[in-house]
């Protein structure tokens, strides 16, 4: 049985824990000057502010802050330890007759909080931080004329600019596809010039995107000054199409956690393939074993070095090589999970897996021989 010692857990989590958040703040730290770098770079001809920029780049922080977070834990892993074998603690608790797992349980369970935290309280905050960056990014970056669009439990909702300063926001109850043909019911069309100028409204049973236009049916059109119209039917033309509208839904980063699961159900009960977003929703449930799994890479390389042989560069090396093989690894598998070569648990669960037992393996052999 595996006992755990209170005192000397506290001692080793607050070792990490520092390490960990020191890496993080330098970490942190680099990811937001780069992305300032790049805003400013795509942004030179645009004329955008630069606290605009500065605002930018802090709501895309969180999200790139998950994406290297296993990276952090691996770094600041390997300088625990380090500073542990230096000071000849680990030394001294071998001797003590305490194993490596006896040292290292309380690290992994502290490891598994931080990666559930990551997931159920970073991540949808990170979301929604991310969805406002996006917003930003085509409003002020890319200038993006077509607008922006949104799919939720709410319906479908579509904002485009036209000629003159004409605005168009359609709001669909229901949408559906088939084939190359997106049908809506319940379609409410508000027509705008400028921000506050309102021209006219749109109300239709029913409406099909095709061919760049929406085959509008049932249709009134009220405007102001003027006696309500009914019409059989209507066309209204667009830039949008199926393509253009399932790319704008391809940023399953920008979901929280929480709404992944009624996201995936209402996409997929329009017609639309949720691939992508259970293949994200998967790698989040994973996401706290990764985080296990590189604690225990960064005790294979760093727990037992022998810091007068001069090779703890060498173990260092190993294990950054290690951390973006891993990294390699998990992109090629999430890639193959897209294109659906892979099952889409196995793309999303065998990074953390092969990981974890590799790690375990490992230390049953420094421990055991």
């Amino acid at each position: 049985m595996l006992r755990i010692y209170p005192t000397l857990s506290r001692y080793v989590t607050r070792n990490f824990l520092m390490a960990f958040l020191g890496t993080l703040l330098v970490i942190a730290g680099l990811i937001l000057l780069f992305d300032l770098i790049e805003l400013l770079r795509r942004a030179a001809d645009t004329g955008t502010p630069a606290a605009t920029l500065v605002m930018m780049a802090l709501l895309k922080l969180p999200n790139m802050i998950q994406t290297v977070l296993p990276f952090v834990v691996l770094i600041g892993g390997m300088v625990a330890f380090w500073r542990l074998s230096r000071t000849s603690e680990l030394v001294i608790l071998r001797a003590a007759g305490v194993s490596a797992w006896q040292f290292l349980a309380p690290i992994l369970v502290a490891t598994v909080l931080i990666g559930a935290f990551q997931v159920t309280v970073v991540n949808p905050v990170g979301a929604k931080l991310f969805a406002r960056y996006q917003a930003l990014e085509q409003e002020f970056v890319e200038q993006d004329p077509d607008g922006t669009l949104e799919l939720s439990g709410g319906g479908l909702w579509l904002r485009e600019a036209g000629p003159g300063e004409r605005t168009a926001v359609m709001r669909a109850e229901f949408v559906r596809q088939d084939n190359y043909t997106l049908h809506m019911s319940g379609v409410s069309v508000f027509e705008m010039k400028g921000e506050d100028d309102f021209i006219r409204r749109i109300e239709a049973r029913s409406a099909e995107l095709a061919d760049q236009e929406f085959a509008l049916r049932d249709v009134w059109i009220m405007a102001p000054g003027l006696p309500s119209e009914h019409l059989e039917s209507m066309t209204l033309p667009t830039t949008l199409t199926i393509g253009r509208i399932q790319e704008k839904f391809a940023q399953p980063e920008s979901v929280s956690f929480w709404e992944l699961p009624e996201f995936i159900r209402f996409f997929e009960a329009a017609g639309f393939s949720a691939h992508r977003h259970t293949l994200y929703w998967h790698t989040l449930l994973a996401s706290p074993v990764l985080l296990a799994a590189m604690v225990l890479v960064a005790a294979v390389f760093t727990i037992n070095p022998n810091l007068r042989s001069g090779k703890l560069m060498m173990r260092v090396l190993g294990g950054v090589i290690a951390g973006f093989a891993l990294y390699f690894y998990s992109k090629v598998t999430y890639a193959l999970g897209l294109s659906e070569t892979l099952p889409l648990v196995l793309a999303a669960w065998s990074p953390a897996a092969v990981t974890l037992l590799l790690g375990v393996a490992s230390l049953f052999h420094l421990e055991d021989g």
